[in-house]
């Protein structure tokens, strides 16, 4: 990832006020970008948009929900992006179960806004559009999902993710004149500082240590591709540079996964310290037991390889809470994260 390639450039960063997004927008702060940030306003509560200082960051800060395509369209106009980065979604599987219909709107008709939007539009570079690791037919083999393999989703929230990968493809091969390179980024699980979102593994642990209480857990022998946002964002960067680059050898899709593969729910835990938990009773919404993902491919086209190993980058985030939690200088402690990864 070159600095010179991001200072003073104009990146256009969707779904700014959530987790990932905020910490897209300090990696992209500290090289040197211009962010303009599209987006709803931050979840109530604390937020890594806060916590980590991003307001003072941006160049602009834009309200606007990505379902209404003229709002979206003239915000995307009047920033002027060299490289845009789609990360504003529904994120959670469980919303999706309570909202199907909002989350195939705001994750497959808000991604055909934004490709529509960036039709002919001049000077952009590169798009990267932000999926999931849940994108592909998932059938508990337990082995590690490559680029290439089905798309799926029994989950509206996973189904909305591999409608928006078809929806992605399906523009770049009807639309290639009118678009800048796009390309799609899968991955999942990502934990670190600054997560504060409902039904997440991290962040309820983090609020049932807080309030005394012990953590409920849905499936303790889940496994998952945990990995550090910042590892995975760093990624998501290689690409977009990639693509603004060199055209003609960039890749259309990429997994971003762990560098040890998966751990099981209650690996982290112990990972994590000292965590009174017991798992949930009664009924649980349906989540594929199984999970990972195999990222050759991003070493080897891009030369990704995540610096953390599970135990560490596990070890950060906890790090980073107690940072939080201690009244200290949150925002600095993810900066200096950043600079001992680059």
């Amino acid at each position: 990832m070159s600095g010179g390639f991001w200072a003073g450039r104009r990146v256009l960063v969707t779904g700014h006020t959530g987790f990932k997004g905020s910490w897209l927008c300090l990696s992209l702060a500290r090289l040197g970008a211009r962010v303009t940030g599209i987006a709803l306003d931050p979840e109530p509560g604390p937020t890594a948009f806060d916590t980590l200082g991003i307001p003072a960051l941006l160049a602009a800060d834009r309200r606007a929900d990505i379902r209404d395509a003229a709002r979206l369209a003239a915000l995307v106009r009047e920033a002027r992006p060299e490289v845009v980065l789609h990360l504003a979604a529904q994120a959670f599987v469980g919303r999706g179960y309570d909202d199907p219909a909002g989350t195939f709107a705001s994750n497959v008709d808000g991604t055909i806004h934004l490709l529509q939007a960036l039709r002919g539009l001049p000077g952009v570079a590169a798009a990267v559009i932000v999926t999931s690791d849940k994108v592909y037919r998932n059938e508990g083999t337990g082995r590690a999902f490559l680029e290439g393999d089905p798309l799926g989703g029994a989950d509206p929230y996973s189904a909305s993710k591999a409608a928006c990968e078809i929806a992605v493809a399906s523009w770049r091969a009807s639309f290639a004149k009118d678009l800048p390179p796009v390309a799609t980024a899968r991955a999942g699980n990502v934990i670190g500082g600054g997560d504060f979102g409902a039904q997440r593994l991290v962040p309820d642990l983090v609020r049932a240590q807080m309030a005394g209480e012990a953590l409920l857990v849905r499936r303790p022998d889940a496994t998952r591709p945990f990995q550090h946002v910042a590892e995975v964002l760093r990624g998501y960067l290689m690409l977009a540079e990639r693509l603004a680059t060199d055209r003609t050898g960039a890749p259309e899709a990429l997994n971003f996964g762990p560098r040890d593969g998966t751990v099981k729910v209650r690996d982290l835990l112990a990972l994590w310290g000292e965590v009174d938990w017991i798992v949930a009773e009664g009924p649980q919404m349906k989540e594929a037991p199984l999970l990972g993902l195999d990222s050759t491919l991003a070493g080897r086209v891009l030369g990704w390889h995540p610096r953390l190993d599970t135990p560490a980058a596990i070890a950060e985030t906890a790090a980073w809470y107690r940072t939080w939690r201690a009244g200290g200088d949150a925002a600095g402690h993810a900066r200096a994260l950043l600079e001992r990864l680059a």
